[in-house]
């Protein structure tokens, strides 16, 4: 199955491991080509984000177990997107 982007929720200790060690760690994954890290929100004691990774043949459990790796933790996977090409997503707009 050739995954090409993988959406995922992360939570992370406010102290460690930094975004840029997760980066690091994620990217090294073969197949990966692009990393994408947006914090969502932040509490006294984690940080909330969103990892969007996309490639090329991405296997799914090596880039969560490249982000356990780090000490983050993986809570969803939110979209996947699986193919020989991307389809982006388009919110449904619904009648009244």
């Amino acid at each position: 199955m050739n995954v090409r982007r993988l959406v995922m929720d992360v939570d992370m200790a406010i102290s460690r491991p930094s975004i840029p060690d997760i980066a690091e760690s994620v990217s090294k994954v073969e197949g990966v080509e692009a990393v994408n890290i947006t914090v969502e929100s932040i509490d006294i004691e984690t940080v909330g984000m969103d990892i969007t990774v996309e490639g090329t043949m991405l296997d799914y459990r090596a880039v969560q177990e490249a982000i356990d790796k780090t000490g983050a933790v993986v809570h969803s996977i939110d979209e996947m997107c699986v193919g020989d090409r991307m389809v982006d997503h388009r919110p449904r707009v619904r009648g009244r």
